[in-house]
């Protein structure tokens, strides 16, 4: 009983992650922003979710855990290698007025050595 309402909530909450950053990608100015709305809530998202299902059918939780451990380490790698390969080809941040773009001078240095 105890197990199941736990369950629930973290489906719950992990659901309402993924509906979050599916806004966030939908509302975001540009792809890296957009990216890490994405990345950062689907992580949240699909950890609730998965570890949600393993509290509810307790025979899963430790391939519910597994996969979530997967989850939180290839998510935001994968994320972080998407937005420097789409820095690298010329894709550029939206900046506000006075905004740096400090990955720049970071390439430009990497690019001189």
């Amino acid at each position: 009983m105890v197990l199941t309402v736990i369950g629930y909530i973290l489906v719950t909450i992990g659901v309402l992650f993924l509906f979050l950053g599916a806004l966030g990608i939908f509302r975001m100015p540009d792809v890296f922003t957009r990216m890490q709305a994405g990345t950062k809530a689907t992580t949240l998202g699909a950890l609730g979710t998965i570890i949600g299902v393993g509290f509810l059918q307790p025979e899963w939780i430790w391939k519910t855990l597994i996969i979530a451990v997967f989850i939180a380490i290839s998510n935001p790698i994968s994320s972080h290698a998407l937005a420097r390969g789409s820095h690298k080809i010329g894709i550029k941040p939206y900046l506000k007025e006075g905004g740096v773009d400090t990955y720049a001078e970071v390439d430009e240095g990497v690019k001189e050595a």
